[in-house]
């Protein structure tokens, strides 16, 4: 595999131009899900009951959260634009990308610190961040950002990460049920997206049949003329998937293994994952 994705270090490299053509089109490399139609068509908003002193303050948090954003953006499902679901998409995800990548970080540095076995979490974890990342990149290929967005979304990751990486040092399952409500918001946010879709809220009918971003196409490996409201089903499964990811580890020991590493090995090629790691354990 080349690693020099620029024309001028493949050109140092000796390599014709049909080789620089296919260093151009890159595939993520990161195992993620293959949606079929049935499941992303079958996806079922759920929550999760709320158990305890933590869970309350992870929950309220995220309700707090959805009140303030949905107030400040002029979400309401019943009242969307264009603009408005892909602003709140792209900011969204901006967000969403931490936790995973946080959380790895740690999970990484406590297995380097304490010298042992990780059994499994920070693949997935670090595979989520990856995830809510191609998620954003998707969507930016819909519209592109200004610089007053630009500085919204810097002030809020840098408020965020450093929030979410003290209470991930402090008790990482508090973080982990954080996640896994927000995940459930985003759920009903994209569901609520789905049916205005279908009924032609604000104009968003058009994404019945306006073609998704060619970067979903390849991701997710959807069909050549998969549109918006695809798009919206594939994003939908995977929120559904984090949702349902965080949960379980957040009522997991620390030492206990990640039991979707285990899932995700006994995956046979032919369905909707990719390779991983065979052994969770010994990661």
């Amino acid at each position: 595999m080349v690693h020099f994705k620029t024309s001028d270090n493949a050109k140092a490299r000796g390599l014709t131009k049909t080789d620089i053509e296919c260093v151009k089109t890159w595939e993520n490399p990161f195992q993620h899900s293959v949606w079929t139609q049935e499941e992303v068509e079958s996806v079922k908003q759920t929550h999760r009951p709320v158990k305890g002193i933590a869970d309350a303050l992870a929950y309220y948090a995220v309700r707090y959260a959805r009140l303030w954003f949905d107030g400040l953006s002029g979400y309401h499902p019943d009242r969307v634009t264009k603009e408005i679901v892909v602003n709140r998409a792209i900011f969204l995800e901006t967000v969403a990308g931490v936790p995973g990548m946080a959380g790895g970080m740690m999970r990484h540095l406590s297995s380097l610190r304490n010298m042992k076995r990780d059994h499994g979490w920070i693949h997935t974890l670090l595979e989520e961040a990856e995830n809510e990342r191609m998620h954003l990149l998707t969507f930016v290929q819909m519209k592109r950002p200004g610089p007053f967005f630009r500085a919204a979304v810097v002030g809020a990751q840098g408020i965020f990460m450093t929030g979410f990486l003290a209470a991930y040092i402090i008790y990482p399952p508090i973080c982990h049920r954080f996640v896994g409500y927000l995940e459930e918001e985003a759920v009903h946010t994209y569901t609520d997206i789905i049916r205005a879709i279908d009924v032609d809220v604000g104009g968003l009918g058009a994404w019945k049949s306006e073609p998704a971003p060619k970067i979903a196409i390849d991701y997710w490996h959807m069909r050549p003329d998969a549109t918006i409201r695809d798009l919206m089903l594939v994003v939908r499964a995977d929120e559904a998937t984090h949702r349902d990811v965080n949960h379980t580890l957040s009522d997991l020991g620390p030492d206990q293994v990640n039991p979707f590493v285990l899932s995700a090995a006994a995956t046979s090629p032919e369905t909707k994952q990719t390779s991983a790691p065979k052994d969770a354990s010994s990661a």
